[in-house]
């Protein structure tokens, strides 16, 4: 059972979403005491607030919670973190929280990293039968934070893919890994050149799932376990957090448990490129001309641009088999932090109507995508006197705009691809996302799917 949760059935008190413009009804419904409790307390009707009613006895008779318009589940999450024990139960007379949504909201602000410390405390439960959707989804984001939130020294390369090949063994998906110098023999130079300083040997892993003859579904992720920025170091404050580098991968294997689990009828193909861009007399330089998979050669301008080349050999095996939807997810440049902040993350796609939809899914699910615009004419920037590409451009402007179109010239024969440029973290507190590790993203691109799977199988009947 998930966190957070007891089985249906057992004593619990209400729990009542309701709209701050229906308290007063719903304070009357309740009686002259709780009106009265309320007005002495104070209580302010706004989005997240719980009013907890006391019982004659001393105890909690019930609890009430403003809902947003429209409601959320974060407003369940709120709710959930405005009580402090307790067994309790949704009581939504009006059906203004969808019960699955309810249940994710609640599990998501139950999450605990409990690797390294007894996290307190477990807080108040929630008596419910947990709908398989809300379930699935919420075992997937919990895979993928706690991925983030464990520290590098216990999450290289090697411990990323036997994260990979366990979710692959609990689903009998087809798991391979390749690894060290064998990169360059089966031709993967960009992976092996970022990764072969480290003594945690460079891999990409690669997962297979589905009936070959359905949709074609990819997802590519970037798994750098911690970028110290290579020989172009990064300085501390900016290296402080490197540990979440390999957010991209978290996000898309989360992404693969979920569709798995669900058993949606695709072709589903998973790739990490998982390294460590370390520091040591093999390392990579400034200067150095790398050739990539795709065969097209890349001068590094800096070796802290490291993800885009990872993602360019990733990218150009999954575009060779042209599959019918391709993502990639990467927590790819500081610009796109500068531009939208921790929560949006840069959503970047030529397809107009995977733009339109995928926008649509995070406006609909309070979890916003923004979209930055594949500009060509900016590819000048990428200009390289002696090769085909500079993997950092030239000059300090439109830095992930300049890495989604780096990456789009290892996209040619995909029918449709998006590339999200992703934080992985939650730098402060709000309900249902704790400080740490996120699977930033999720929602939106897990519901398009379900969408995209549902549309191509009534296209098919």
């Amino acid at each position: 059972m998930l966190p957070g949760f007891v089985p249906a059935g057992e004593a619990a008190r209400p729990l009542r979403p309701v709209r701050a413009a229906d308290l007063e009804r719903v304070l009357a419904e309740l009686g002259e005491p709780a009106r009265r409790w309320r007005e002495e307390t104070g209580f302010v009707a706004k989005p997240g607030a719980v009013l907890v009613l006391p019982s004659p006895e001393g105890g909690i008779r019930s609890a009430l919670f403003i809902v947003s318009e429209p409601p959320s589940l974060w407003d369940v999450a709120a709710a959930r973190e405005g009580l402090r024990s307790g067994v309790f139960r949704i009581d939504d007379p009006e059906g203004l929280v969808d019960p699955a949504e309810a249940a994710l909201g609640w599990a998501l602000a139950s999450y605990r990293f409990r690797r390294y410390r007894d996290a307190g405390n477990a807080g108040p439960t929630l008596a419910m039968a947990v709908p398989e959707a809300a379930r699935i989804r919420a075992e997937a984001i919990f895979l993928a934070r706690d991925l983030v939130n464990t520290p590098a020294n216990d999450l290289g390369p090697e411990e990323l893919g036997d994260a990979v090949r366990d979710v692959a063994a609990r689903f009998g998906a087809r798991f391979s890994c390749i690894a060290g110098e064998t990169l360059l023999e089966r031709d993967y130079p960009a992976i092996f050149a970022v990764g072969r300083a480290s003594p945690r040997p460079p891999r990409l892993l690669d997962l297979v799932w589905g009936d070959e003859a359905a949709p074609r579904l990819t997802l590519v992720g970037k798994g750098v376990c911690f970028d110290t920025g290579g020989l172009d170091i990064k300085p501390a404050s900016s290296m402080a957090l490197m540990k979440k580098d390999m957010g991209g991968a978290a996000l898309m294997l989360a992404l693969a448990q979920a569709i798995m689990a669900s058993g949606f009828a695709v072709r589903l193909r998973l790739l990490v490129p998982a390294v460590d861009n370390a520091i040591d007399g093999a390392a990579f330089r400034p200067g150095d001309v790398v050739r990539t998979r795709k065969g097209i050669t890349v001068e590094i301008g800096n070796t802290d641009a490291e993800g885009r080349l990872i993602l360019a050999d990733a990218l150009a095996e999954a575009d060779g088999e042209k599959p019918d939807l391709l993502l990639d997810a990467a927590t790819l440049t500081g610009a796109a932090r500068v531009a939208l902040g921790p929560d949006l993350p840069a959503l970047f796609t030529p397809d107009e109507d995977l733009a339109a939809a995928l926008l649509a899914q995070g406006r609909r699910l309070d979890e916003p995508l923004w979209r930055l615009p594949l500009h060509e004419p900016y590819r000048r920037y990428l200009e390289s006197r002696i090769a085909d590409l500079d993997n950092a451009g030239k000059k300090p402007f439109a830095g992930a705009i300049t890495a989604a179109l780096f990456l789009r010239s290892f996209v040619e024969g995909s029918r449709s691809w998006a590339h999200l440029d992703i934080f992985a973290w939650n730098d402060e507190h709000r309900p249902g996302r704790p400080v740490g590790g996120e699977a930033s993203g999720f929602r939106p691109l897990f519901a398009h799917i379900e969408d995209w799977v549902r549309a191509r199988g009534a296209k098919e009947a």
